[in-house]
């Protein structure tokens, strides 16, 4: 009996594996014929995220509207779109659009130049992010603002363009890639945190409002999105309770990750994604449970004095 057990084990680890191999294949392929046909605008595209969004949309024979504030960076993720093409499927053409979103004053034009194109939009992902850090005392109030143009008007002020459209035709999903700092404050992050927390309050009161015209709206927060090649490094870092706490939570996610949750999010019309490892999502559950507790942690690394930079 033993030996048959010791033999049969390996079989149903390799079934076990198969099935999910076959799982992961299906899946993926569902994903992207969720997005066939569909238009689909992008903000930031050339950003690390945004061109991983572009590429596993791209792939999935979306009409994409690739937004981003330099031309040139924007033609070349065009050629690397159209090079890496499969000839075998049906894939379109993007479209660029030039879009700065710290600068308000432009978006109508670009909401209705994209809508001249295309007559609609059907996939709206917002993910265009300005990040400052520093002591807030040190940032100027004009900053502050540039963040909260960039990280919250400009989304909603493109978001409310498209979404009479989306609200007439009864049809259309509005993705927010926001960040953990959405959900609580981290020192020296005190302006970027504050827009992640006014874009956060902004959609999640729209998901409601929109739900009977059935428009779709999804939250994606990862903790830190992280550059292609850099990995956290260990550091010198000594033994506290906030430096562990801090250097679980600067631990980020990679942007291909973050773009296939993005694709799976608009597949399965999911409502709120929160990307993290276990000590980032602990923190949101003690900063909701025991706010006391969060605070002390947080306040005992402020005394530590961490070497952050000034803006930039």
């Amino acid at each position: 009996m033993g030996v048959t057990a010791m033999l049969m084990l390996p079989l149903l680890l390799l079934g076990i594996s198969g099935l999910l191999f076959i799982y992961q294949e299906v899946s993926r392929l569902w994903s992207k014929s969720a997005v066939q046909n569909k238009v689909v605008v992008i903000t930031d595209a050339i950003s690390g995220l945004g061109k991983e969004c572009a590429r596993v949309f791209h792939a999935g024979g979306a009409r994409l509207v690739l937004c981003g504030k330099n031309w040139e960076r924007l033609e070349i993720l065009y050629d690397a779109l159209i090079s890496v093409a499969d000839p075998s499927k049906q894939t379109f053409t993007p479209k660029l659009v030039l879009l700065d979103l710290a600068d308000i004053s432009c978006v109508p034009d670009v909401a209705k130049e994209v809508l001249d194109c295309y007559g609609c939009v059907d996939i709206l992902i917002n993910n265009a992010s300005m990040k400052i850090k520093g002591p807030a005392h040190k940032i100027s109030l004009e900053l502050d603002k540039k963040i909260m143009d960039a990280n919250y008007f400009g989304p909603i002020t493109l978001t409310k363009a498209l979404l009479p459209d989306m609200i007439s035709r009864r049809t259309g999903q509005i993705v927010l890639v926001n960040n953990i700092q959405g959900k609580l404050g981290i020192p020296f992050r005190t302006a970027y945190a504050a827009s992640k927390h006014a874009a956060l309050g902004f959609f999640d009161c729209l998901r409601a409002e929109v739900e009977e015209y059935n428009v779709v709206v999804s939250t994606v927060s990862p903790t830190f999105i992280r550059s292609y090649r850099i990995d956290p490094g260990q550091g010198n870092w000594e033994a506290s309770l906030w430096k562990f706490f801090f250097r679980k939570l600067t631990y980020g996610v990679h942007p291909v990750d973050v773009a296939e949750e993005v694709m799976r999010t608009v597949r399965r019309k999911k409502q709120e994604v929160f990307m993290a490892n276990p000590i980032p999502k602990a923190a949101v559950y003690i900063r909701t449970f025991f706010p006391e507790f969060f605070f002390a942690v947080v306040a005992c690394g402020v005394k530590e004095k961490l070497n952050v930079p000034e803006e930039g």
